[in-house]
């Protein structure tokens, strides 16, 4: 199959990039934000009015509503990129990518895609360090390290001021110590370059803490797909920089839409239709977006020339 290079950085969108990457910057160095994670044009447009600072991709959101499972084989490097340009093009606050594991195994690889994601317009991308391979389930921290100093090599040759993740999926894969293990790492991601650093998984606040003071001063992202019982003041409270959601969004969707579904498949019942947000809402959002896009020249502020 012939592939195409994914760009989105059109000579007039470049300054408008650029201006994104360096709020992306200055909301990491104070403070505490929540980095909610569309899985569509659509859900991106409606965070962004409700005046979230920045979004984030999300794998498994965009994979679901393509009928796909959140893997790499399932949702390829080029099915990604097309949906992060899609993301980045469509909003005026910067983006960070949910980039797998960098779709590659070597760092040469690693580099090459991170320049092509660095292409669609992102102010940040994540690198994890799973390999996909439940009989091995995380790559072995030299080479870790030396993918995450490859992308970093990759973003710092671009020029382009994007912020690296890198993430330790110790807590994910089901490590034996994942907070033992998930510290050695991110502090070996924070000496390759890595410029924020995330393990997604512990909801405790002692662990959050712990993760928090062993990379200071660098910022810490912290995941939260479900109610922990823990507020982002609570949260913010323990030192993390950044909050993102993940799937959650999209997992609320779903919720919503299946239990609606099997209700009125099971018991003929349209009860699941109760509280519905009204047609009216929905579409009077869009319909003002869309004549404010129109206004602004047929496209977002954000979108390449």
């Amino acid at each position: 199959m012939t592939t195409h290079p994914i760009e989105t950085e059109g000579l007039g969108s470049q300054e408008n990039f650029r201006a994104r990457r360096r709020a992306f910057r200055t909301l990491h160095e104070a403070g505490c934000f929540v980095i909610p994670n569309p899985c569509d044009i659509g859900s991106a447009r409606y965070l962004q009015q409700l005046g979230f600072p920045a979004l984030a991709t999300t794998s498994a959101g965009f994979a679901f509503s393509k009928g796909l499972p959140d893997s790499e084989v399932a949702l390829t490097c080029e099915r990604n990129l097309a949906y992060i340009a899609d993301i980045a093009g469509a909003v005026d606050v910067p983006v960070n990518a949910d980039f797998a594991s960098g779709y590659g195994e070597s760092p040469q690889d690693v580099a090459g895609n991170v320049t092509r994601c660095i292409a669609t317009g992102v102010a940040g991308l994540s690198i994890e360090d799973a390999t996909g391979d439940p009989s091995s389930p995380l790559y072995e921290l030299p080479l870790a390290v030396e993918r995450v100093r490859a992308a970093r090599e990759a973003i710092d040759q671009s020029r382009a001021d994007v912020l690296l993740t890198a993430r330790a999926e110790c807590f994910l894969v089901g490590h034996h110590d994942a907070l033992r293990e998930s510290v050695r790492r991110l502090q070996a991601f924070a000496e390759a370059g890595a410029d924020v650093l995330f393990a997604p998984g512990p909801h405790d606040p002692t662990a959050i803490k712990a993760l928090v003071d062993a990379v200071r001063p660098k910022p810490i992202n912290v995941l939260v797909v479900r109610d922990s019982g823990l507020s982002v003041a609570d949260i913010a409270a323990l030192g993390v920089r950044r909050i993102s959601v993940g799937g959650a969004l999209a997992l609320a969707a779903w919720t919503g839409f299946m239990r609606a579904a099997q209700k009125l498949k099971s018991e003929g019942s349209f009860a699941g239709f109760t509280s519905l947000v009204s047609y009216a809402d929905i579409n009077g959002f869009f319909v003002t977006d869309y004549r404010r896009r129109q206004s602004d020249g047929g496209r977002s502020a954000g979108s390449p020339s």
